[in-house]
């Protein structure tokens, strides 16, 4: 008998359903990142760029796929909270390593992501917690600004002698430049959302009793 979960309307659907399918495809696609830019060469990074990209795909169509299915369920919302929080914090830490990201943004991200993780696991019980507007756009300006910083520019932007300099590197820089700024942007929206989670915690402890 196959397992099923219970989707927001309350009916019985399979645990193994497309969206969940989707999710299970973008954790295992962050191993597979951390191993291609473990070493950090030009080659490398495309290949990590094209497997980051591929992930948060998977993220837009499997929330895509649970909408319009009515797909969504408790068991998806906290899959697919893991899965992009495991491929964010592998390619934060991983830039950082690689000297590409402050290491004090890429910890400023963790402690978020880990709070906010810890705090959906202690009120799951009560209710799963999903992302607000501000959890979205702080996703959409991570990606977009990780996927700008993994791009080796400095590979793009070179002379007829194959070299970067001059105004060639001033136009990587300015590139780069705007994948840190997404990024910090993405650090002001993880904190503003982040208080959004922890205020709905407090109403949940509040008022609902823990059965």
């Amino acid at each position: 008998m196959a397992l099923t979960t219970k989707n927001d309307a309350g009916d019985d659907v399979p645990l193994l359903n497309l969206p969940n399918v989707l999710t299970i495809i973008r954790l295992v696609l962050v191993p597979a990142f951390v191993v291609l830019y473990w070493v950090d060469t030009p080659e490398r990074r495309w290949w990590a760029l094209a497997v980051f990209v591929l992930a948060a795909l998977t993220d837009k169509l499997d929330g895509y796929f649970a909408r319009s299915r009515s797909l969504i369920t408790d068991f998806g919302k906290l899959a697919d909270s893991i899965a992009d929080k495991a491929l964010i914090i592998a390619a934060l830490v991983l830039l950082s390593w690689h000297g590409l990201l402050w290491w004090w943004v890429t910890a400023l991200f963790i402690v978020r992501e880990l709070g906010i993780t810890w705090l959906k696991m202690a009120l799951k019980n009560r209710k799963v917690i999903a992302a607000g507007w501000q959890g979205k756009v702080k996703m959409v300006f991570q990606s977009v600004g990780i996927a700008l910083v993994l791009v080796p520019w400095e590979t793009i932007f070179v002379n007829t002698q194959g070299r970067a300099h001059g105004a060639w590197s001033d136009v990587s820089f300015v590139c780069y430049t705007v994948g840190w700024s997404c990024i910090a942007l993405a650090l002001v929206f993880a904190f503003t959302s982040a208080w959004g989670y922890i205020h709905e915690g407090v109403r949940l402890v509040r008022e609902r009793p823990e059965r």
